[in-house]
C-alpha cells in the first residue's frame, strides 16, 4: 500500500534512538533529521530542531515505554526494532504512525525455528544432558526428513522458514489467516487447524499475536496432535495455551521447542522448565550477529526517507501518512 502525506510539510525533524551506538551509526543519515540519544528512562539529548517527532523503541523489552511516549506532545512516529508490535498501538494515538523492523529478524528467526526442530527431533538436547553425565547412549530419533510439518504463519518469517525447510525434504502444509493459493501452492485457513493437527508430526508457529491469534494453538489443537509430535513456537508466547502445552509435555505425550512463552519470562519454578521433552530458549529468535547491521540499514533507510519528506517503510499504523 502506498501512503502519502495529508500535507506537503515534512513531519519529522528529530528522531531519538535508545543507544549511543545507534546514534553514532545514524547521525549522518540525513542532513534534515536530528538523530539524538534517548533511552526513554532519562532526559533526551538536546536537539537543534526543537521538539521530538519520532522515537525508536529499545530492543528486547525492558521498562514500559508508555510514560516516555506520553511525554512527547506531538509524536509523529514510533519505530520498533522488532517484527512484532503488540502493545504499541495502545501507547499512542491513532494519529501516530507505527513502523516495525519487519525483515530485520527474518533470517535469524527462521534459522532458530529450524534449529529448534532439528535439536528436538535428533535428540541433541538429550545428548547434551548425557554429555554432562559422561553417558554414551545411542538412540534412533525421528529426524526432520520425511516429517509432516504444519507451518502456522505465512508472512515474511514464515516464507523464510519455508525456504529453509525445503532442503530437509519435509512434507509441508501451510496455514494462514484465510484460505488462498499462492505461488507455492495452497494455504489453509486457521479454522482448519483442528482438522490438520492430527496428520502432522511437527507444528511450527510464526503467526503474529493479535486478538485473532491469541490462544490459537489451544488445548483442543494440542490434544489433536499425534502422540510424540513436536510444537515449535518462535512467534509470541500467548499464541499457545501454555498451561495446556505444559500438561501435554509433562505427560510425555508431546514435545516442545519454544523461544517464546506466556508468561515471559517463564517463572523459575514453572513446571515446563523441568521437562525433558522441552527445549526453551529465552526469546532470542532475532538476536544474532545479523541484527546490528540489518537494524542499522533499516533505520538509515527510514531516516533518509523521512528527511526527504517521504513515508517510512513497514508502516502498520499510518498516522500522518494515511491515505486521503
Amino acid at each position: 500500500m502506498q501512503h502519502r502525506l495529508r500535507s506537503s510539510s515534512r513531519p519529522v525533524a528529530t528522531l531519538t534512538v535508545p543507544t549511543v551506538e545507534l546514534r553514532d551509526a545514524l547521525v549522518d543519515s540525513s542532513p534534515n533529521i536530528d538523530v539524538v540519544h534517548w533511552d526513554l528512562g532519562s532526559e533526551p539529548e538536546a536537539t537543534a530542531r526543537g521538539t521530538i517527532d519520532a522515537v525508536v523503541l529499545p530492543y528486547g523489552g525492558g521498562a514500559d515505554p508508555g510514560p516516555a511516549l506520553a511525554s512527547v506532545p506531538n509524536l509523529t512516529l514510533v519505530q520498533t526494532q522488532s517484527t512484532g508490535y503488540d502493545g504499541v498501538p495502545a501507547l499512542v494515538s491513532s494519529g501516530t504512525a507505527i513502523a516495525t523492523a519487519a525483515g530485520v529478524h527474518a533470517a535469524a528467526t527462521a534459522e532458530l525455528a529450524v534449529g529448534l526442530a532439528i535439536a528436538s527431533l535428533r535428540g541433541i538436547d538429550v545428548a547434551v544432558r548425557n554429555q554432562q553425565r559422561g553417558v554414551w547412549k545411542s538412540h534412533r530419533y525421528a529426524g526432520l526428513a520425511d516429517r509432516r510439518v504444519l507451518l502456522v504463519g505465512v508472512g515474511g518469517i514464515g516464507v523464510e522458514i519455508q525456504r529453509r525447510l525445503e532442503p530437509f525434504e519435509v512434507v509441508l502444509t501451510r496455514v494462514g489467516s484465510t484460505a488462498r493459493d499462492d505461488a507455492s501452492g495452497h494455504v489453509h485457513a486457521s479454522s482448519a487447524l483442528a482438522a490438520l493437527a492430527p496428520h502432522h508430526d511437527v507444528i511450527i508457529v510464526i503467526t503474529p499475536l493479535s486478538d485473532a491469534t491469541r490462544g490459537l494453538i489451544s488445548r483442543e489443537i494440542l490434544a489433536a496432535m499425534p502422540d510424540g509430535a513436536l510444537l515449535v513456537n518462535v512467534a509470541r508466547g500467548a499464541v499457545v495455551d501454555t498451561d495446556a502445552l505444559t500438561q501435554e509435555v509433562a505427560a510425555g505425550r508431546l514435545r516442545a521447542a519454544i523461544d517464546v512463552v506466556d508468561p515471559e519470562p517463564l517463572p523459575p519454578d514453572h513446571l515446563l522448565w523441568k521437562q525433558e521433552g522441552a527445549i526453551i530458549t529465552p526469546h532470542v529468535g532475532g538476536n544474532t550477529g545479523a541484527f546490528w547491521p540489518r537494524i542499522v540499514r533499516l533505520l538509515d533507510q527510514q531516516i533518509r526517507l523521512l528527511g526527504e519528506g517521504g513515508a517510512p517503510v513497514n508502516l502498520v499504523q499510518a498516522g500522518p501518512w494515511a491515505e486521503v
